[in-house]
């Protein structure tokens, strides 16, 4: 098969492809070439989450489900869902066995849930890759219970000016290459690359969040801005 390459008009096809393309070595490469962080990002946000037994939970770009099943382990129902096929594939069967998992194959601008569904909702590298993150935004607050949360973890803008040049030259020049030598689609990580440059700094998106109709908006830095936290909460009225 042909590798695939999404680019920045976000084409859902393209994306979705791309991503079933690079599904079965995905976790493998994001440990190595985020030297381990990808796991401290993961636990981070599950605590910013709180997941509580009980509790109905939505995984917005599930991907493999990693981040659904570091939920689940509270004790809450989490629907990992996700928009290609191929992630929802390699998430079940890695994490199928779990009872409060469900898998559901969904498109985050128009999500296949009832209004005030869930108690928290979540997205973790996953709004940069749609093609309308504001209406997302919008349709994450829809499927939220009055008072419910949002957390969205994403990459971001490093503050520091020097440490920034240098993650740029890692992501274009390095990244790329250790994917091919992984022997993932290369041109797909090409792609992450232009996305996260691409991609408004942490207050900019903690605006659109604004924007969507969320409250209490705040965020935090992970690994010196590689990543920030997003939280929100939706009004009671």
């Amino acid at each position: 098969m042909e590798p695939n390459r999404a680019d920045l008009d976000r084409d859902p096809s393209h994306v979705s492809s791309m991503f079933d393309q690079v599904a079965a070595g995905y976790d493998r490469t994001n440990t190595v070439m985020t030297f381990g962080n990808d796991a401290l990002w993961r636990a981070a946000t599950t605590r910013a989450v709180a997941p509580r037994r009980g509790e109905r939970i939505l995984d917005l770009a599930a991907g493999t489900a990693s981040s659904s099943a570091s939920l689940a382990a509270s004790g809450a129902q989490v629907v990992a869902a996700d928009f290609s096929p191929g992630m929802l594939a390699e998430g079940r069967r890695r994490h199928g066995h779990l009872p409060n998992i469900s898998f559901v194959e969904a498109d985050a601008t128009a999500l296949p849930f009832g209004d005030d569904e869930f108690d928290a909702v979540t997205m973790s590298y996953g709004l940069r890759n749609v093609q309308q993150p504001k209406k997302a935004l919008t349709e994450l607050l829809r499927v939220t219970r009055p008072g419910g949360r949002l957390v969205i973890n994403e990459f971001s803008t490093p503050p520091n000016r020097l440490f920034r040049r240098v993650y740029r030259f890692y992501n274009a020049q390095v990244l790329p290459r250790v994917a091919r030598l992984a022997g993932t689609n290369g041109d797909a990580y090409d792609y992450l690359n232009e996305s996260i440059r691409d991609w408004p700094d942490q207050r900019t998106l903690a605006g659109w969040i604004r924007e969507a109709g969320w409250t209490e908006v705040a965020h935090r830095n992970l690994t010196f801005g590689i990543v920030a936290l997003h939280r929100g909460r939706k009004p009671l009225s």
